[in-house]
């Protein structure tokens, strides 16, 4: 069975990341939704609430699961016995940044690959920032999100 780990911040959890998790459905048997817990941040949404809303938004696919986590992605891949990281690149400097991330998850445990999947062009330009600044000023996100806030 192939499992693996798609983690991030989710602050807030984006049509983009939404997108990210079912394509990679396709290559994997489950994918686990691990929201990283840094408590030197300040989260603008709650842990709970973010948990809550990507649970309900994966409800029906019993192949997707969400845990929040703290401390190395790589040591929490090992325990959840993932084989795999998925994350999305929006462009070049997603790409750099996503590959030395990449090249220290794998000294950490050499047993984990990621992979990387190109943003849907309709989505690429949505970023956790921009929904938290828009919705932090009275926007309305909605068209960003894949539930009601």
């Amino acid at each position: 069975m192939k499992k693996a780990l798609f983690p991030g911040s989710f602050d807030p959890f984006t049509r983009g990341h939404e997108d990210i998790v079912r394509r990679s459905l396709h290559l994997f048997d489950e994918v686990v939704i691990a929201i990283g817990n840094n408590s030197n941040k300040q989260r603008y949404f709650s842990l709970e609430q973010m948990k809550g809303k990507i649970e309900a938004t994966f409800a029906g696919d019993s192949r997707v699961s969400v845990k929040v986590f703290q401390g190395l992605t790589a040591e929490f891949a090992r325990m959840e016995k993932a084989g795999f990281i998925v994350r999305g690149l929006r462009n070049t400097t997603d790409f750099e940044y996503e590959n030395s991330i990449s090249q220290a998850n794998h000294h950490v445990n050499a047993d984990l690959e990621t992979v990387f999947l190109i943003t849907s062009p309709a989505l690429s330009a949505i970023t956790s920032t921009i929904v938290r600044d828009l919705h932090r000023y009275g926007a309305d996100v909605d068209l960003f999100l894949p539930y009601k806030l």
